[in-house]
């Protein structure tokens, strides 16, 4: 009836276009992960942070030892 969890497969992203980036409110405290572009600082949403276990998966997905965090 339950499944296997599947393993959280690697977010490909072109490094010279865009970078990493956790966009956190203020406000309310909010963090979502996702990948911000360089050229026009379009931001695409990839998952929410509600963990610091989130947010190593985040950094498991994209390869990358750390991620900027913008307000």
């Amino acid at each position: 009836m339950f499944g296997k969890k599947k393993k959280p497969q690697p977010i490909s992203y072109d490094p010279d276009i865009q970078y990493p980036v956790i966009r956190a409110s203020i406000c309310t405290g909010e963090q979502v992960a996702g990948f911000k572009d360089k050229a026009n600082g379009h931001f695409t949403e990839i998952m929410l942070i509600r963990s610091q276990g989130d947010l190593e998966a985040f950094k498991a997905l994209c390869g990358v030892d750390e991620v900027k965090t913008e307000y």
